[in-house]
């Protein structure tokens, strides 16, 4: 007997509805993950409180101890702890961040905090990399070795730190300066890394160190039709071209085989910033007295971080070409 095209839609239709409503309601270790997505910790205004219940409750599902500090109203360090056969040892701590960068919503295919899976098992969501699965991948790892009876011989940590994706200064700044974090007695401590999507764990024994950096120009404004000598948006364009130089060969080697991307200095462009503003956008027959351009650049731990400096200094932003900047160094 046909079946109509209706009547196949509609089961169709069924049968996904059923799927996703069963998985909705399984609580498995995917499920909990989308869980945790779905807060929204992206700045400026994170949600914290709501992730920490969350985490609190997890951990106490699996018999771990659970304590929130703040050293800044309204932005929680949760520390959970698996208490070792033998607590004297120097303990072991593993990191994790509760908070994740802004997400352009209009501009994703699904909601970024809806942690929407699809039929082949991709979860879509803000923070899934960084770092929220491996926030929960510590729990998970916890509730297995527990139900394999496993008891660690040296008493684990489990940090939960806000902040860090805008310098971590009222997080994990804050709580290694802590007598909390001396009392850990620590021997060990391993911090985010990469999600991989093969069966690799990748480990990092070193980090690049993030600078914030802000380049400014100056010059003669005028009308647009006129050619000036030294103006601001010719030379913050002369030191554009010179970092987009220095980028490309800094890419090259790794491009090459030569070096990983954590091996080279990386410096990219985050905005750009000139202009006479007008109520329809910006003056088109006036050329500005300033511009501005902002980098994320990254030092690997064998750069010199003078030798940079000196180079921003003479090359990309020097006096001469009446340029300034400034560097905000992070402390990831």
């Amino acid at each position: 007997m046909a079946v109509s095209p209706l009547l196949w839609t509609l089961f169709l239709f069924s049968i996904i509805f059923s799927l996703q409503s069963s998985s909705s309601s399984e609580d498995t270790p995917i499920t909990r993950f989308q869980h945790y997505l779905r807060f929204n910790t992206a700045h400026p205004n994170p949600n914290y409180t709501a992730p920490v219940s969350f985490l609190i409750n997890q951990a106490q599902s699996i018999g771990l101890t659970a304590k929130t500090i703040e050293f800044v109203s309204g932005k929680p360090v949760l520390l959970l702890t698996w208490l070792g056969s033998n607590p004297n040892l120097p303990s072991i701590l593993f990191n994790s961040h509760l908070d994740s960068v802004p997400a352009e919503s209009e501009k994703w295919i699904h909601p970024p905090f809806s942690a929407h899976k699809t039929i082949d098992g991709h979860i879509y969501a803000r923070g899934a990399q960084d770092d929220k699965c491996i926030g929960v991948q510590y729990l998970e790892s916890i509730r297995n070795l527990k139900s394999r009876g496993f008891v660690p011989l040296r008493t684990i940590h489990i940090s939960y730190v806000p902040e860090e994706e805008i310098g971590g200064f009222d997080g994990m700044m804050d709580f290694a300066a802590s007598s909390e974090f001396r009392d850990l007695n620590l021997g060990f401590a391993m911090d985010e890394g990469q999600a991989n999507p093969g069966d690799e764990f990748r480990v990092f024994y070193a980090d690049r160190i993030p600078w914030n950096l802000v380049i400014k120009a100056e010059g003669i404004p005028g009308h647009g039709a006129k050619l000036y000598d030294n103006s601001a948006m010719e030379n913050l364009m002369k030191s554009v071209e010179l970092i987009s130089k220095f980028r490309e060969t800094q890419f090259d080697f790794v491009k090459a085989g030569k070096a990983a991307n954590s091996e080279v200095i990386s410096v990219n462009p985050v905005y750009l910033k000139a202009g006479t503003p007008s109520t329809t956008g910006f003056v088109m027959n006036m050329q500005p007295s300033e511009a501005e351009a902002g980098y994320d650049l990254r030092l690997p731990p064998m750069a010199d971080p003078d030798v940079m400096k000196k180079r921003i200094d003479e090359e990309w932003a020097p006096s001469i070409r009446n340029m300034t900047y400034t560097v905000s160094e992070l402390c990831h």
